[in-house]
């Protein structure tokens, strides 16, 4: 789906286009994401887990089609713009996973009465109460996740009790179906060594099982859990409670992720794929060089770009404002010329994507296409 309007565009297929680019540019190494993206399926299938990947990663129909054909079940949301997106582009299996305002509800319905294959999460009787009349308004029947508070402590159930209640409600209206829970343990993807995240998974993975017991009891029995993601999958699965993994960065492996220990031989089944493209436009001081991008051109609630190609060995990247980064160089002799082309693995790839309009799609050297962020600003 390449975008025509992109400056771009005329260097698709051309000899080392993805060196001529108009800069700050978001390059996505096309071998690197589809690698990806089979290691993930792979990893899926041979444990007969079910992926419901999650979009905020990445914003694009295109790579979630991708994620598709390899096997994926659907599609996870962080908000309801981005799944009216992608309903737009004609992805299925959608499930927004955070609660949303009840004002918003008929929204969602009218979205399933439009087509849309969509499913919410809900965490409160109220939220529970307006899902149910705009659906039954909307002559559909909507499919709710009970969200589950794991240890996260930003949305979700505060009790097992609170969770068999709102099971029971939806399951007790015509106009709802009990879909499942979802219990995501966001506060334990990034505990980078693999013995320390394990320990540190056994209380909430407990009491996920333990909520789940509950609902079992209750006569209530989940079809599906789901939660996940990149830092914690391959360790949730040895609990054996999760069945759908809502796995995201794994595409990407951004600057954050990269010391985040996948297994106990800290093995890498995942590539960095998502880079900044940046330009050098000043070089008259001795020990950097100034280029093109800056703070808005990279996430910032993270770690500092990490420089992977076009600069001296050991050069590390610094901000210097709205517009300006700066290459720090390693030895007093090392320079640049202006012009020259510099990229920087992405710090956190989630709001980064959300800066730009495009992927610039490569395999090597060359622009092979350019794909929309059609969801971004879509929060």
């Amino acid at each position: 789906m390449p975008t025509s309007s992109s400056p771009n565009s005329q260097l698709i297929g051309q000899p080392r286009s993805r060196w001529e680019l108009l800069t700050p540019a978001l390059v996505l190494d096309l071998d690197a994401l589809e690698g990806n993206i089979a290691a993930m399926a792979a990893w899926a299938k041979a444990g007969q887990h079910a992926l419901r990947p999650h979009g905020k990663s990445h914003k694009s129909p295109d790579i979630a089609r991708l994620q598709a054909a390899a096997g994926a079940v659907g599609l996870c949301c962080a908000s309801l713009r981005e799944a009216q997106v992608m309903a737009e582009h004609g992805i299925a299996g959608l499930l927004i996973t955070t609660p949303l305002a009840p004002h918003k509800a008929s929204l969602v319905a009218d979205m399933a009465k439009s087509g849309a294959d969509i499913s919410v999460v809900a965490d409160h009787v109220d939220l529970v109460s307006a899902y149910g009349e705009a659906a039954e308004e909307a002559g559909v029947v909507l499919p709710i996740f009970v969200d589950l508070d794991v240890g996260l402590g930003r949305t979700g159930t505060p009790s097992a009790q609170v969770a068999v209640e709102l099971a029971g409600l939806i399951t007790a209206h015509p106009s709802l179906h009990y879909g499942g829970v979802q219990g995501y343990m966001g506060h334990l993807q990034h505990v980078d060594d693999h013995g320390q995240r394990r320990k540190d998974l056994n209380q909430p993975s407990g009491d996920l099982q333990g909520i789940v017991d509950a609902l079992i009891k209750a006569n209530l029995p989940p079809d599906v859990v789901s939660g996940g993601g990149t830092g914690t999958h391959r360790l949730d699965a040895e609990y054996g409670t999760l069945g759908e993994f809502q796995v995201g960065s794994y595409l990407f492996m951004d600057v954050q992720y990269l010391t985040v220990q996948q297994s106990e031989s800290d093995e890498r089944p995942y590539q960095p794929a998502l880079f900044v493209q940046t330009s050098v436009v000043n070089i008259n001081h001795a020990n950097y060089a100034v280029t093109d991008a800056g703070l808005k051109s990279f996430a910032t609630d993270g770690p500092a770009p990490l420089i992977t190609q076009g600069a001296p060995a050991g050069a590390k990247y610094r901000y210097m404002g709205d517009e300006h980064g700066a290459i720090d160089f390693k030895k007093s002799y090392d320079s640049m010329a202006l012009g020259d082309k510099v990229e920087c693995l992405v710090p956190h790839c989630d709001p980064n994507v959300n800066l730009y309009n495009d992927y610039h799609v490569v395999r090597g050297d060359v622009l092979v296409d350019i794909w929309p962020v059609a969801a971004r600003g879509n929060s």
